[in-house]
């Protein structure tokens, strides 16, 4: 099942869009530019959601659900959020269809249920969020609202690729309503640091905290925090963003609050999400030429068992062994299923848990058995050994802990590898093209640098990093002043 994927090395691209559909985690529906996402792949994302809902909820944030769908005139109240999203936006104009009178096979709008304003199918929340908090919020005792939904939202993407780029994905998204302008900066940071402890802790992937450019932001964000990740064809990911709305929506949708002295002020906003982007960020970050690997953490099953037999004699034996071993590691909440079907050989099952990227696998056969042993291979390293069936539960308990914390030292060393500072021009182009990865660069804070270096080399801003510091030097393209290093690189 694992043969045939495309080398990382020939085609990173295809080996990526082959590995999601065969290792079962997504496929290209009818709908152009949408994906369904099987079974395999929603139980990777459930895990992801669970762990960020109750991060969500420890900070005191609480779920609700808004409307899919944004009458225009709501839209278009905060003009640069409008503008930025108008280019993606899909329009509902009509409510019904009939029969096309020259056609009876065919059905078309009706002509007679045009809506009287037309609908937006959501890109974003803020607008239909907002208009709704006007109604929420009246005083200071009303603040701060911290609200999470989880939902889908339709860009109307040109080039799509499965769970990078989709016309429809699925996400979360906050909208939180503070009574100060450092409430609310504190909330922006605060959710940017919980997107950037979930991805390096749960998915294994380092990240680098910065903020965006103003070209970069949110629009209709004063500011805006971000997570860039590096994958391992040398192109940086966003992994998540997390925005200072100022005061921007409030005013747009005039929610005010009565202060403690009985003034009227416009609250202060943020919002911030993470996508189903974080399943190829995921994918991207850890897998190799045999199929995906997947962190502990993130693993819909972390431990398969795979019995090697000759006939029904032989599988009984094994099964009970095998079923104590499932009871001992299910009693330390690790997640284990016993394939014993008997419709696929041990050598198809192999396959199929190395493609899927299950990080342990158990074999166990007769000789096992009577030896006290069972044999243990790691996906990450794909090496097996005997390992003594007493004590099983530890080890492998132990070992998934081992497991984590490697993939992250990998990815990591492959990351800090691929920073590179460079001083001019030149050896700008010449990073970029045949080593990739970030480049530390100084830049002169002018968009309309910005803009040329991306035109002549692809290459975008991917944050200023909280990390580096003042550091007096000339802009790799003008040569005008510049007081720190941003970090660049070709991005998905």
């Amino acid at each position: 099942m694992g043969k045939g994927l495309t080398k990382r090395s020939e085609d990173y691209s295809k080996w990526y869009n082959e590995l999601v559909v065969k290792a079962d985690l997504a496929e290209n529906s009818a709908v152009r530019g949408c994906m369904v996402i099987k079974p395999y792949g929603y139980a990777i994302w459930e895990k992801m959601q669970a762990e960020l809902d109750k991060k969500f909820k420890e900070t005191g944030h609480q779920n609700a659900y808004f409307p899919l769908f944004v009458p225009k005139s709501l839209f278009e109240a905060e003009e640069k959020n409008a503008e930025g999203f108008a280019k993606e936006c899909a329009v509902v104009t009509h409510y019904r269809l009939k029969t096309d009178p020259n056609d009876s096979t065919k059905l078309i709008a009706d002509p007679d249920a045009k809506l009287e304003e037309e609908l937006i199918v959501r890109p974003t929340s803020e607008a239909i969020i907002w208009s709704t908090y006007k109604g929420w919020i009246q005083s200071y005792r009303d603040l701060p609202l911290l609200i999470n939904q989880w939902a889908n939202v339709v860009r109307w993407e040109m080039r799509t690729r499965l769970f990078l780029r989709t016309a429809e994905f699925l996400w979360q998204e906050g909208h939180t309503a503070h009574a100060t302008k450092a409430e609310a900066i504190a909330e922006t940071a605060q959710m940017n640091e919980i997107y950037a402890n979930f991805v390096q802790d749960f998915m294994a992937i380092p990240v680098i905290q910065g903020r965006k450019t103003e070209s970069e932001r949110f629009a209709g964000a004063d500011d805006t925090y971000c997570i860039e990740a590096l994958m391992q064809d040398g192109k940086a990911l966003q992994a998540g963003t997390s925005h200072f709305l100022g005061q921007n929506f409030a005013k747009a949708f005039d929610v005010k609050f009565a202060t403690k002295e009985g003034k009227q002020e416009h609250v202060w906003a943020t919002s911030w999400g993470v996508s189903t982007r974080l399943m190829g960020a995921l994918i991207m970050t850890h897998s190799d030429d045999q199929g995906l690997v997947l962190p502990p953490n993130l693993a819909p099953i972390q431990v398969v068992i795979v019995p090697i037999y000759k006939g029904e004699e032989q599988l009984a034996e094994i099964s009970v062994k095998a079923n104590e071993i499932v009871t001992a590691l299910r009693a330390k909440g690790i997640t284990v299923k016993f394939d014993n079907r008997d419709t696929h050989r041990p050598g198809a099952k192999f396959a199929q848990y190395e493609l899927q990227g299950v990080p342990l696998r158990i074999a166990i056969g007769p000789k096992d058995l009577a030896k006290g042993q069972v044999e243990l291979a790691r996906r990450d390293t794909l090496t097996k050994n005997p390992v003594p069936s007493e004590g099983l539960a530890e080890y492998i308990e132990n070992l998934l802990k081992e497991i984590q914390d490697s993939l992250y030292a990998k990815a990591l060393n492959y990351r800090d590898a691929h920073i590179t500072e460079v001083n001019s021009f030149e050896e700008f182009k010449e990073v970029l093209e045949n080593k990739g990865g970030f480049i530390a660069a100084h830049w002169d804070g002018t968009a309309e640098t910005e803009d040329k270096i991306k035109t002549l080399t692809k290459a975008t801003i991917r944050c200023i990093p909280f990390e580096f510091k003042e550091e007096e030097g000339s802009c790799v393209f003008t040569g005008n002043p510049s007081s720190t290093r941003v970090l660049f690189a070709k991005a998905y």
